[in-house]
């Protein structure tokens, strides 16, 4: 379980020399399910999102949480318009979301791994990307509906690595459901 009080942990980007193992947190590549595949549908196109990352989450069972988003909408900040999804494994689709089993056989791994280093208190830019802690708000406090919620994630769009277009200057931000099951994602830009 995450708890708002948790460290935070920088997100630092490697180049994988050889093939990145499965199941560790990266951008890029697959997903390596836990489970049967789920891969979201946009709400608006009604075809597949595009696979953004994988999170591990935290604990001694494996849980991980899947980035997708519609490469091809407007408005793919709102965290429940169906046009982007952040699926938990083992966990449950939130019901805004519709998922399909590909018709393509994805290959796990690959991508860019993430190593995670422990935040020195003071030391941590403002929007910089990481995990756990506490979200820095691009503008005011925006939690998903229907919570609680956890902070899971926080992804600076800015950054050469990032995979994402969060509008100008944007900031994405990941959270999981209060039991663990559900994930959300929005983001913010200036």
């Amino acid at each position: 379980m995450i708890m708002d009080d948790d460290p935070a942990y920088v997100m630092f980007f490697k180049d994988a020399a050889g093939p990145v193992d499965e199941f560790v947190t990266r951008f890029g590549g697959d997903p390596d399910w836990v489970g049967e595949a789920q891969w979201p549908l946009c709400a608006r196109r009604d075809h597949p999102m595009a696979f953004v990352g994988q999170f591990r989450l935290p604990g001694d069972e494996l849980h991980m949480a899947y980035l997708f988003m519609c490469g091809d909408c407007e408005e793919t900040w709102e965290p429940e318009a169906g046009k982007n999804a952040l699926i938990i494994q083992p966990g449950q689709v939130p019901s805004f979301i519709t998922t399909a089993v590909p018709s393509w056989e994805p290959s796990p791994g690959g991508g860019v791994p993430v190593d995670l280093e422990p935040a020195c208190p003071g030391d941590l830019d403002v929007f910089e990307s990481r995990m756990y802690g506490s979200p820095a708000w691009l503008r005011d406090e925006e939690y998903p509906p229907g919570g609680p919620w956890s902070f899971l994630f926080q992804l600076d769009a800015c950054s050469e690595w990032c995979p994402l277009d969060l509008g100008e200057g944007g900031v994405g931000y990941g959270f999981i459901s209060g039991d663990g099951q559900e994930g959300r994602f929005l983001w913010q830009c200036i």
